[in-house]
């Protein structure tokens, strides 16, 4: 498979992804067309960049959503064979996120265990008893 076509398919995966968590998310290509359009658009204020690579320079796809993000903050999201998707961003915006962090939107994740009676949160999966 070539380049181009492993990354619209990791463009079509991580938007059905998004979608699973309730965002109307679709590639961007569809929706915007510009070569500066996000490679997946659903959530507001981010422009998505989608690497889907074995070998992945990630300081010049950060380059690019940089460009490429005009006001929305820019994030790589990104992922091999075989492996989860992370997500790069910079540490300004995440920084934010955190600040602005809702505890409800983090039990929203299925791989996030939630303990609301110490206000904690830790990657647990669910259904794990262990408490802090």
């Amino acid at each position: 498979m070539n380049s181009r076509a492993k990354g619209k398919r990791g463009e079509i995966e991580l938007a059905k992804v998004l979608r699973l968590y309730g965002y109307d998310a679709h590639r961007g290509q569809q929706y915007k067309g510009g070569s500066d359009s996000p490679d997946v658009t659903g959530i507001p204020g981010y422009h998505i960049e989608v690497k889907r690579v074995e070998r992945l320079n990630l300081d010049a796809a950060m380059e690019q959503s940089i460009h490429d993000a005009g006001t929305d903050k820019p994030l790589v999201i990104h992922r091999k064979n075989g492996k989860l998707w992370k997500v790069t961003m910079l540490l300004e915006d995440f920084l934010e996120v955190i600040k602005n962090h809702d505890e409800a939107d983090t039990c929203r994740s299925p791989r996030v265990f939630c303990d609301v009676g110490h206000g904690t949160a830790r990657g647990a999966r669910q259904g794990d008893t262990e408490r802090t």
